[in-house]
C-alpha cells in the first residue's frame, strides 16, 4: 500500500499532464460554454444537436490544430490562450445577442471604440448567473501557471519539442534519445495533421453538405446572422465573417457577379418606370420649396401611441399632433446590426441596412443617392442635428459623404441641461430650432436624432413625470418615463417652431428608429390588458410611429398601409415635386397609391394583407405566414411570392452597396 500509492498519484499527474488529455479538457470545456451560450439565446425553431455539437468540435479541432506543432510549454500556453480568448468572445456575444438578438461580426467589432460611450446599457445586460461562464477559470489559470512557470515541469523539457517521457515504474520523468526525440516531433506533427484532417471532415464537412441542400444559397445571400448560425454554429460563423471581411477589403476589393449586376440594373429600371405615372398624382410637388424637418426619436416604438396609464396620457403632445396630422399606424423600422445608423441610413438613403455592421463604418467612401445630397443640388441649405461624439457611428465621416452643410454635433450645444448620454432632447430641440432659425438658409433640411430615451432608460427622479404604477422600478416603466419625457419635449419643439415662425412653411415628419430592446412578452400583455400570439409580438416590436404634418395640415388622419424607414425619402421628394426616377432607391412613395410591401432586414414582410416571419432555422416552410384580416396562420405559400420578392429586394440592396454599384453604373454612362 505505501508503495502503490504513490505509482497511482504519479500516474494520475502523468495523465493530467498529458498533451492529449490536455487537449480533450480544452475541447469538452470550450464545447460546454458553446452549449450555455445556445441554452441562453433562446432562439424560436434552432436546436443544438448532437450533430451541431460535432460541428462545434470540429470547428475548435480547426482552430487549434497547430498547437501539437509547439513545445510542451508552448502547447499550453497556446490552449491557456485560446481558452481565455473564446471564453471572451462567446460571453461577449451572448451579451450582444441579449441587446441585439445576433451576433458580433468584425464589422461591428470594428465599431468597438463605441463600447465606452454604451456604459450602462452593456451594464445592464450582464447578469450575476453569468459567474458560472466563467468559473473553471478559477481551475483553468492556477493550473496552466503552474505547467509554464513551475520548475518541475519546466525542468521536464528542454528546448524544442518534448524531450523527456514519462516512466511509470518509477514516477518520474527520464532522458530520452535523440532517436526518440525525432519520434516524438513525427508524433506531434502526426497529431496536428489528424486534427486539421478530422476537424475538416466533422466540422467543414457538414457544412458544406448544408449548404448545397436544405441551405442551399446561405452564404451567398444571407440576411440575417442567427440563420448562418443555425448551420455553422458560432465558431464556424466567426471564421466565415471573417473569411468575408478579408475578401471584401484586403487587396483590389470585392468583385460583383456579373448575374447580380444585371438583377440591380433590371432591378431599377423596373422601379423607375413604375415612378412616372406618380408625378401626376394631387400632391405632386405642392410644397414644392417648403422647408424639411425630420427627427428621429430613439427607440420611440409605437405600441404606446394612444394609450395611457394611471390616468395620465404616455405621448399627449403627439396624441395632440395626431389631429393636424398624417399617422401612419403601421410603419416599420426597417434596421439590422447598425441600429440608429440603420434608421438614419434607410431614411435619408432609402437603401437596406446591412446584414452584418453598419454602412456608416463599412462603406462610408460609396456613393448613394442620400436625400441631403438631393436637396442640396436643389438649392436646400442641409443640416444634421445629434448632441453627441461627431465620431459615433463615424457620423462624421458619412455625413460628409451625405453632403450635409454642416453636422452639429457635442461640442456645438450648450451642455445646459445634462441627462444620459448628452444632453436632455429638450434642450437640444431648443437650441437646434434656434440654430435653423438663425443659421440655416430657407428652404432648408434639417436632420434630428434624439437621445433621451436611449437604453437603459434611467431618467432622473425629477424628470420622471409619469405614474407607471406596478411597473415602477422595472426598465419597461423607466422606458415609458423616457418616452413620456420625449414626447413633452417634441411638444416643446412643435411650439419653438410656431412661436419662431417656421411651422407654417414646413413639412416636418416625425418617427421612431427601432426598438426598445424589451423583449419580454407578459409585459406587453400587461400593459395591453390582452394575450399576444406571435404575430402581435412581432408588429410592436418592428412598429414604429411616422407622423407627418405638412405645412397648411392638408391629408390629416390615420393611414394604415403598410410603409417603413426607406419610404421617408421618396415621399419627401414626391411632396417637393423632385423626380425620384433617376435615383437609386429603394422604398415606397407613400403617396403613389400602389400597393406596396415593407420587407424587414430579417426577411420578415408584410404587403398589408399577409405578414411573413421566418424561422431563426432559415429554412422558409418553417416560417410563419399570418393572414392581416384574420390576424390567424395560413397556409405557407400564401407568403410565397411574397417571400421572393422580399429576398431579392434584400439581395439587390446588398449588391448595390457592398459592389459601390451607383457609382460604377454613373462612371459607365
Amino acid at each position: 500500500m505505501v508503495v502503490t500509492q504513490p505509482m497511482r498519484s504519479s500516474r494520475t499527474r502523468g495523465l493530467l499532464h498529458h498533451p492529449l488529455m490536455l487537449y480533450i479538457i480544452f475541447t469538452i470545456l470550450i464545447l460546454l460554454k458553446l452549449m450555455l451560450l445556445h441554452h441562453n439565446l433562446h432562439a424560436y425553431n434552432i436546436t443544438m444537436g448532437l450533430l451541431d455539437k460535432v460541428i462545434a468540435v470540429g470547428s475548435l479541432l480547426l482552430l487549434s490544430f497547430w498547437v501539437w506543432w509547439l513545445p510542451r510549454r508552448g502547447m499550453i500556453a497556446a490552449l491557456a490562450i485560446l481558452h481565455l480568448f473564446l471564453t471572451a468572445l462567446i460571453y461577449s456575444d451572448m451579451v450582444y445577442y441579449r441587446y441585439f438578438q445576433d451576433f458580433l461580426t468584425v464589422p461591428v467589432l470594428l465599431q468597438a471604440g463605441q463600447v465606452d460611450a454604451l456604459g450602462d446599457s452593456i451594464a445592464s445586460l450582464i447578469y450575476a448567473r453569468d459567474f458560472w461562464f466563467f468559473a473553471d477559470l478559477l481551475i483553468v489559470i492556477p493550473f496552466a501557471a503552474i505547467m509554464l512557470f513551475s520548475r518541475r515541469y519546466r525542468s521536464g523539457q528542454t528546448s524544442g519539442m518534448y524531450t523527456s517521457t514519462y516512466n511509470g515504474s518509477y514516477g518520474r520523468y527520464s532522458s530520452v534519445s535523440s532517436s526518440n526525440r525525432k519520434k516524438r516531433l513525427r508524433r506531434r506533427l502526426l497529431a496536428g495533421v489528424t486534427a486539421l484532417v478530422l476537424g475538416l471532415g466533422i466540422g467543414a464537412g457538414p457544412i458544406y453538405f448544408y449548404s448545397k441542400t436544405w441551405a442551399k444559397g446561405l452564404f451567398d445571400n444571407n440576411w440575417w446572422n442567427v440563420s448562418m448560425y443555425n448551420v455553422t454554429g458560432l465558431l464556424a460563423f466567426h471564421g466565415y465573417d471573417v473569411y468575408s471581411y478579408v475578401k471584401d477589403n484586403i487587396g483590389s476589393g470585392p468583385v460583383a457577379d456579373p448575374a447580380d449586376v444585371q438583377q440591380v440594373k433590371a432591378y431599377f429600371e423596373e422601379r423607375q418606370q413604375s415612378n412616372a405615372a406618380q408625378h401626376d398624382q394631387a400632391l405632386y410637388g405642392k410644397y414644392k420649396g417648403s422647408n424639411v424637418i425630420i427627427v428621429q426619436g430613439e427607440a420611440f416604438m409605437n405600441f404606446m401611441i394612444g394609450q395611457s396609464i394611471g390616468g395620465q396620457d404616455i405621448t399627449p403632445h403627439f396624441n395632440e399632433l395626431m389631429k393636424e396630422s398624417q399617422y401612419y399606424s403601421h410603419f416599420y423600422h426597417q434596421t439590422g446590426q447598425g441600429r440608429t445608423s440603420d434608421a438614419d441610413f434607410g431614411a435619408n438613403i432609402s437603401l437596406h441596412p446591412l446584414s452584418a455592421g453598419s454602412a456608416f463604418v463599412r462603406y462610408a467612401d460609396h456613393t448613394y443617392d442620400s436625400l441631403p445630397s438631393i436637396l442640396k443640388d436643389q438649392g436646400y441649405s442641409t443640416n444634421v442635428f445629434h448632441a453627441y461624439e461627431s465620431g459615433f457611428w463615424n457620423r462624421y465621416t458619412m455625413y460628409q459623404n451625405m453632403k450635409y452643410d454642416k453636422f452639429y454635433s457635442k461640442n456645438d450645444f450648450v451642455e445646459d441641461d445634462p441627462l444620459g448620454w448628452s444632453l436632455s432632447d429638450a434642450s437640444f430641440f431648443r437650441q437646434s430650432v434656434e440654430k435653423m432659425s438663425s443659421e440655416a438658409k430657407e428652404p432648408f433640411y434639417s436632420f434630428l436624432i434624439t437621445l433621451s430615451s436611449h437604453h437603459p432608460y434611467s431618467l432622473p427622479k425629477d424628470k420622471q413625470q409619469l405614474d407607471v404604477g406596478e411597473f415602477q422600478g422595472t426598465m419597461f416603466g423607466n422606458y415609458l418615463q423616457s418616452v413620456h419625457y420625449v414626447d413633452a419635449a417634441l411638444g416643446g419643439m412643435v411650439e419653438d417652431l410656431k412661436n419662431r415662425g417656421l411651422w407654417e412653411n414646413t413639412i416636418f415628419m416625425f418617427y421612431g428608429d427601432h426598438d426598445s430592446s424589451i423583449k419580454d412578452q407578459p409585459l406587453y400583455e400587461k400593459f395591453l390588458g390582452r394575450s399576444l400570439n406571435d404575430l402581435d409580438m412581432a408588429q410592436i416590436m418592428n412598429e414604429v410611429p411616422l407622423l407627418v404634418h405638412l405645412p397648411d395640415g392638408a391629408e390629416a388622419g390615420v393611414f394604415e398601409k403598410p410603409s417603413g424607414q426607406l419610404d421617408i425619402t421618396p415621399s419627401v421628394l414626391h411632396l417637393l415635386g423632385i423626380s425620384d426616377d433617376s435615383y437609386y432607391h429603394m422604398g415606397n412613395n407613400v403617396y403613389g397609391g400602389l400597393e406596396r410591401m415593407v420587407v424587414l432586414r430579417n426577411g420578415s414582410f408584410t404587403d398589408g394583407r399577409m405578414f411573413y416571419i421566418p424561422s431563426d432555422d432559415y429554412i422558409y416552410a418553417n416560417g410563419t405566414c399570418y393572414d392581416l384580416s384574420a390576424h390567424e396562420k395560413t397556409e405557407i405559400n400564401a407568403c410565397k411570392a411574397g417571400y421572393e420578392t422580399a429576398s431579392k429586394r434584400l439581395h439587390v440592396s446588398d449588391t448595390l452597396i457592398t459592389y459601390d454599384l451607383i457609382r460604377q453604373f454613373r462612371e459607365d454612362k
